[in-house]
């Protein structure tokens, strides 16, 4: 087995070399070696492999951590803020003050510069700038790591295994290796105690917080328990490899027939939740291949433009993370995505309003983007909606004065939710995760490309999935869908109305005089509102289709649809007001 002694060598930050075969990008996984268990399992015992658990850790025995942390403040000058009798800090002594604290706090941060409606100006841009990587990890640790999770000795598992990493990072680090049959596979190792670290840390982080919200009452406005809350769980699934190896497989699957498009497969017999072994991406980082191939790039970025979209639109996921260092090109021009251990999923409800909220942002059309936004966000009572419609007017007047060529996506996301965080919006954890998304690859496309003009070819994809949106397929899909909903309305409403009004007749309000005969008025008028509702649906569904552009026989259908369900209104109607007329009479 041929191991390279560790010596002082720079980490590689790139993977320039070409295996000696290329994998397609097929959903079928690799052979399963003899030994390994599968992924998601470890043969960890259980005084070593049991996972922290951050509720677990009571603010108590985060009492050494917090002191640390106070420390640390102090000496970034950051105390006197934090109690209330000094101004703010400035925003580069809490980015150095994030980086001394380590793991959680380098991660909280960059989770705050992607939320400026938390944040003052000035303080989002500085923590942007935060870096994740660390030194190395001593290869004893990798090896004894590995050989703990997966089973067998590291010889056994590998022909050969790099010792100097690939990269480096907070959480774990990546090492090239060779199978016993030759194939090249990269293998991202975890660093030894983070659960027990990240628990101890979040405790410490929710204790602080708490303090300052009763110290400040006016930071409860901020909602930063729920903020805290949402990263916890992303760093839990951050921290599971087999959470990881279920997306790429996820993704794969899905994105099987995308056209230009390779994404490592896992090898499942040498992965666990601290170990995933993956195919080898022989690419470069699309950073370094922008430099070497400037002339490229319009292609590239239209396919990564046109492979985000497709992602949330029709397979609702999503890639969280698509900065350069996540994205390589491969040698015969094909892209080529990794690190899927930040990923989101959108239902379909969630993209229905989303695609709403982003024509009503093209349009300019306030009162539009506040409905999908709210449909989005599922405000409840204490949100200020004029406060909410005004503030939306203001961010698209200022995105309307924009050249299209100049929009940010993800500026005009952050914008709705700052807009949505001032009046009484709690932002959705997958709307956070979709702007961080957009505004990562806006910004890697504005450093690769900054003359490229890939609004272009964002109009195209979202004018390709609108015609898409309105094929016969889907609405023939949604309508069945719908029938069944009101069929299912019709039959059990009257039913379910009866047994309720029963229920009160037989309690504590005792009998009510007529209550038998409201219950028979109110299911006839709940079966009368589901048929309304089912005509009103063909001529909803018809409208729809005349409005799109492909005519012909779309055209047919929807004048048809919109003819049956005005005649049946208007025989619905007939029949209603004869029987109001027989009631009438009686």
């Amino acid at each position: 087995m041929a191991i390279k002694t560790l010596t002082s060598m720079p980490v590689k930050r790139a993977v320039l070399r070409r295996p000696r075969h290329r994998t397609g990008n097929a959903a079928e996984a690799p052979p399963r070696a003899e030994r390994g268990p599968p992924v998601g399992t470890s043969r960890r015992g259980p005084e070593k492999g049991g996972r922290a658990d951050a509720a677990k850790v009571t603010g108590l025995r985060a009492v050494p951590r917090l002191a640390q942390i106070l420390a640390v403040a102090a000496r970034h000058k950051l105390l006197p803020a934090m109690m209330g009798s000094g101004g703010r800090p400035r925003p580069k002594e809490l980015r150095e003050a994030f980086e001394e604290l380590g793991l959680v706090f380098l991660k909280f941060g960059q989770v705050l510069a992607m939320r400026p409606d938390l944040l003052p100006a000035g303080y989002a841009e500085e923590l942007e700038s935060l870096h994740d990587e660390l030194p190395a990890m001593e290869f004893d640790i990798v090896r004894i790591t590995i050989e703990r999770d997966l089973g067998a000795p590291l010889t056994e598992l590998f022909s050969s295994f790099e010792e100097t990493p690939l990269a480096a990072a907070t959480i774990a680090q990546v090492h090239e290796a060779t199978l016993h049959d030759g194939r090249k596979v990269a293998v991202k190792v975890q660093r030894p105690d983070l659960q027990a670290t990240i628990a101890r840390d979040i405790a410490a982080l929710t204790t602080l917080i708490a303090l300052g919200e009763r110290l400040f009452p006016s930071m409860r406005a901020l909602d930063l328990p729920v903020v805290v809350e949402e990263f916890s769980r992303s760093l839990g699934r951050e921290l599971d490899f087999s959470h990881e190896a279920r997306s790429i497989v996820l993704f794969r699957t899905a994105l099987v027939d995308f056209p230009d498009l390779w994404i490592p497969n896992v090898v499942t017999a040498l992965s666990s939740g601290a170990v995933l072994t993956l195919e080898f991406s022989p690419g470069e980082r699309i950073d370094h291949f922008a430099k070497l191939h400037p002339e490229a790039m319009p292609r590239v970025i239209n396919g990564l433009v046109r492979l985000m979209l497709q992602t949330i639109f029709e397979e609702g996921i999503f890639h969280a993370d698509p900065h350069p260092g996540n994205v390589f090109v491969l040698p015969d021009g094909r892209l080529s995505l990794l690190d899927f251990g930040n990923t989101g999923e959108l239902d379909e409800r969630m993209r229905e309003s989303l695609m709403l909220l982003l024509e009503a942002i093209v349009k300019g059309d306030a009162r539009a983007a506040t409905e999908a936004y709210l449909e989005m966000a599922a405000a409840g009572e204490e949100v200020n909606r004029a406060g909410l419609l005004a503030d939306m007017k203001a961010a698209l007047y200022e995105i309307r004065r924009t050249s299209l060529s100049d929009v940010s996506i993800g500026n005009a996301f952050d914008s709705l939710m700052s807009a949505g965080s001032r009046n009484g919006v709690h932002n959705p954890p997958e709307f956070l995760l979709l702007t961080r998304a957009f505004v990562i690859l806006e910004s890697m496309v504005g450093q690769l490309a900054p003359d490229h003009n890939y609004m272009h070819s964002f109009h195209e994809e979202i004018e390709r999935l609108t015609a898409l949106h309105f094929a016969p397929e889907r609405i023939k899909t949604k309508t069945t869908q719908l029938a069944r909903d009101m069929e299912r309305l019709v039959s059990d409403a009257p039913g379910d109305a009866r047994r309720i009004l029963r229920r009160i007749a037989e309690g504590d309000l005792g009998r009510l005089p007529g209550l038998e005969a409201l219950g028979a008025r109110l299911s006839r008028n709940i079966t009368r509102l589901a048929s309304a509702i089912s005509f009103a649906a063909l001529v909803i569904g018809g409208s729809m289709l005349l409005l799109t552009p492909m005519g012909g026989w779309h055209h047919v259908l929807g004048e048809a649809m919109i003819v049956g369900g005005v005649v049946g209104m208007l025989v619905a109607g007939v029949r209603a007001l004869r029987r109001g007329q027989v009631h009438g009479q009686h």
